[in-house]
């Protein structure tokens, strides 16, 4: 069934009540899993994913049908895995090794950590990073960026600033060609299957694109305001990340002091 965006325009809230440049609620924790040298719980609305971080460790230098990034022995090569459970969609599919859209994804996260991380303090080394997908509802990308981020933190692996991500899209498909279409901010799983949209993540809190990842057609007069929520939004995403960090060192300075 179509997305009635009629509604958009007139009452200025989109079908889940929030207004065009709200984000969704956003939950994350670190240290979920003691295993793990370094991990984090992530929701970005109904999108929700674990991240385990192991290493920097010497070992294999790239996994089957994981996507790595990094350059030389010299520095530390980053390797991503991403597994989507088969519950977490509508559709109940589930994804094998070898499946297109997740090797993109992996090769994405990949390329824009290793630019990110200080891997050339762990030569002949490897970072390994993996994402668990319980539950897709939008902004799968972003979501699997963010949670990364904060497990690297817990990890301890130096990084230059944080990596956050989010969605933005226009209120009209491109068929509509309509230029005057306002742009949305954290689109969820609805909203992308209608409209047009783009993933962006930027380096810390300023305007620095280090992720810019767009699948669908849309009017070249409306990529800059889409290019401009989203960056905003990234900086709303970093003002919740950088607390979550903080509360976490916070409880940890505190359990120590005790």
């Amino acid at each position: 069934m179509p997305l009635d965006t009629s509604t958009y325009t007139l009452a200025l809230l989109r079908l889940d009540g929030r207004r065009w440049n709200e984000l969704r609620r956003m939950h994350a924790q670190i240290s979920i899993q003691a295993a793990a040298d370094g991990s984090s719980y992530l929701e970005m609305g109904n999108t929700k994913v674990i991240c385990t971080v192991s290493g920097p460790s010497e070992g294999r230098r790239s996994g089957a049908g994981g996507g790595g990034g990094g350059g030389g022995d010299a520095n530390a090569t980053v390797q991503v895995e991403i597994g989507i459970a088969g519950f977490s969609g509508v559709d109940r599919k589930r994804r094998g090794r070898g499946d297109k859209r997740t090797s993109e994804m992996q090769t994405t996260v990949a390329n824009a950590f290793s630019n990110t991380l200080f891997t050339n303090l762990y030569p002949h080394s490897t970072i390994f990073i993996t994402l668990h997908v319980l539950s897709q509802d939008g902004s799968l990308l972003a979501a699997c960026l963010n949670a990364a981020t904060l497990a690297l933190i817990d990890a301890g692996v130096p990084m230059s600033d944080y990596i956050v991500a989010c969605t933005s899209g226009s209120t009209s498909s491109y068929s509509t060609n309509d230029e005057a279409a306002d742009p949305l901010l954290d689109l969820n799983g609805t909203e992308e299957q209608e409209l047009p949209f783009l993933t962006v993540g930027t380096l810390g809190a300023g305007d620095k694109v280090s992720v810019l990842v767009m699948e669908s057609r849309v009017q070249a007069g409306r990529l800059e305001g889409m290019l401009a929520v989203g960056v905003d939004g990234c900086k709303q995403v970093r003002e919740i990340l950088d607390q979550v960090v903080r509360r976490h060192g916070q409880r940890v300075l505190e359990s120590v002091v005790k």
